[in-house]
């Protein structure tokens, strides 16, 4: 029969026990990880949250107490109380926090008894994804879970603290908002009091946080949730949370100066590591240059090189084209990587050809002229030799290249280098790489939309320089953008806004929304910036990605409670799920049913 607590109060936790209590009575509670049963002696691993506690049962001393115990099975949940003692020299386990006492149990309660577990509690058993995630509650359990967990319950509340020492006031924005379809696809919820109207969950709280700047209150921050209804990668939910904040009366400097603050501070408070300031900046265009990325991993080399000029009168007709039609030949080059077999190096053609690139040609640099290369019947020996000489490469080395679109280029080589980098083992791991990637396109084309698109978002500053190119030039329009990368992933991003009504009715014509479409869409935002709107920016940092990445997590769920699956489904609620017929009628909704194969 289960107990209850009666007199008994916890008064330790139990990663929190030290020699400095030993002699003394304490109280702990928790769940039986493991028992081992020695015949006299029986041992329990007592775990919560902050750790294990080793707790011991005499059958010689305390025979009722012992037979009571060897009931115990794992995770069960007891609370005990008992005096803390020493334990024995060839017991002590310098691995544990709590490894040099023990407690010699006095009383026991069973509080809550336990099935089988469905997976194992323990980090040191590798559990299939698919049940941690569908038995959440138990996968919660494991040190390494709960370590990444209290690692961000600390995050948030530094960055409550550092914002508000710094005079920024936690407001929360609403959840249920307007669509503004201008970006990733929005969440929509039906509302019942107004039929055939719909609420759209908020993507980010920016226009709700711009307008409490036109009211006056200067500097903003919010740990908020957001919704995007996108397809799912490591790095992606469809639900997740932001360190959200605005600030007027600033410009770039300012910004990134308040944040560069904050980074130091949580990074010393929670790694003990010292951020020297202040941060590497780099323009947008130099880190598509050097890295193909706008997310650039600064830690390893192997930054591209642009052989268009010599590509354009070579040989090989498939170089020459792609320069003619107005795109580019770049290549990166892997140091030591020529020693790949052919099959190594058919693998890397595929990987580029899955990340949008028609092939790769190649060539192993070898001593004395004798390369292997896939160009060496379109390239003559010279032309080897000067692409050699231009990627600056050395015996041993394979030079990958890439032709087409320049942006594909980009996109397909930044791919690659990451690729390689890993594969050579050539990234450093214990190394945090700050970079502020800056001066970002205002715009980008989009084929499938046939018009501009914002960059980042329509309200988003042109750089001064570039107002007036704003109609007639706008792919090279720059904005006054910024974005903070760590180890080739972007932590968080933002920009100064535009506060004045010309520029943004300007940005709108640019994207090709009419006067009625805006005002239909922003009619809100454009109506406050009548009434006195300051200069002012911000940004938000993804704290799923930053958890991930302090905690040396390498996916994103690994850093959330209960997180969604690729498909955006939640394996432990069932969630989403049919409703019933009366909650749909209330909604004025009818859903159509579609055949499926």
């Amino acid at each position: 029969m289960l107990e209850n607590m009666g007199n008994l109060r916890r008064t330790h936790m139990n990663g929190t026990i030290g020699s400095e209590l030993i002699g003394k009575e304490i109280v702990l509670c928790g769940w039986c990880a493991k028992t081992r049963n020695l015949g006299s002696l029986l041992f329990v691993d007592l775990r919560d949250r902050t750790g294990i506690a080793q707790l011991v049962f005499d059958g010689d001393s305390e025979p009722a107490l012992f037979e009571k115990a060897t009931k115990l099975r794992s995770e069960y949940v007891i609370i005990i109380k008992g005096t803390v003692r020493p334990r024995a020299p060839e017991a002590v386990n310098k691995n544990m926090a709590t490894g040099d006492v023990e407690v010699a149990v006095s009383e026991l309660k069973i509080l809550s008894e336990s099935e089988t577990p469905p997976i194992q509690v323990s980090d040191k058993v590798v559990n299939s994804e698919e049940n941690r995630l569908k038995y959440r509650f138990l996968d919660l359990r494991t040190t390494a879970m709960q370590r990444t967990l209290l690692m961000r319950s600390r995050i948030a509340q530094i960055a409550r603290n550092y914002f508000a020492d710094n005079g920024f006031l936690e407001i929360e924005t609403p959840i249920l908002n307007k669509s503004t379809p201008e970006g990733a696809r929005d969440y929509l919820v039906p509302s019942r009091v107004h039929p055939g109207k719909f609420y759209a969950l908020p993507q980010s709280p920016q226009l709700f946080k711009q307008m409490l700047m036109v009211s006056g209150f200067d500097r903003y921050i919010q740990i908020a949730r957001c919704f995007r209804d996108e397809d799912l990668r490591a790095d992606r939910q469809p639900e997740f949370t932001q360190i959200d904040l605005e600030m007027s009366f600033v410009d770039i400097d300012d910004v990134i100066s308040v944040n560069e603050g904050f980074i130091k501070k949580v990074f010393k408070e929670v790694l003990d590591i010292d951020i020297e300031l202040p941060l590497k900046r780099m323009p947008y265009s130099e880190a598509m240059k050097r890295y193909g990325s706008d997310k650039p991993d600064i830690r390893f080399g192997m930054e591209l090189c642009d052989i268009s000029d010599f590509a354009k009168n070579c040989g090989f007709k498939v170089f020459s084209d792609s320069v003619a039609n107005g795109g580019a030949v770049r290549l990166v080059c892997a140091p030591g990587a020529a020693s790949f077999s052919r099959k190594e190096i058919d693998r890397l053609g595929e990987f580029v050809k899955s990340h949008g690139g028609s092939g790769m040609a190649w060539i192993a640099v070898g001593e004395n002229g004798e390369h292997r290369s896939s160009v060496g019947k379109v390239l003559t020996a010279d032309e080897i030799n000067e692409i050699i000489k231009l990627a600056g490469a050395n015996v041993g080395d394979l030079i990958c290249i890439i032709s087409g679109k320049s942006d594909v280029v980009y996109t397909v080589l930044g791919s690659l280098r990451l690729e390689l980098g890993a594969k050579l083992n050539i990234i450093p791991k214990d190394e945090f790489a700050f970079v502020w990637i800056t001066d970002f396109p205002l715009f980008e084309y989009s084929e499938e939309e046939g018009r501009f698109m914002a960059m980042h978002h329509p309200f988003t500053m042109p750089n001064e320089e570039d107002i007036d190119k704003i109609e007639s030039d706008p792919g090279n329009t720059r904005a006054k953008a910024y974005d903070i990368v760590l180890n080739g992933y972007e932590l968080g991003g933002g920009s100064i806004r535009i506060h004045d009504r010309d520029i943004q009715a300007r940005m709108f014509k640019a994207l090709g929304l009419s006067d009625e479409v805006a005002h239909e869409r922003f009619g809100f935002l454009l109506e406050a910036f009548k009434y006195g709107t300051p200069p002012h920016g911000g940004m938000a940092y993804g704290l799923d990605r930053l958890v991930m990445i302090m905690a040396g997590c390498d996916n994103i769920r690994d850093t959330i409670a209960f997180p969604k699956v690729q498909n955006a489904s939640c394996l432990l609620t069932g969630a989403p799920d049919f409703v019933d017929d009366i909650q749909l009628e209330e909604l004025n909704i009818s859903c159509t049913k579609k055949e499926v194969e």
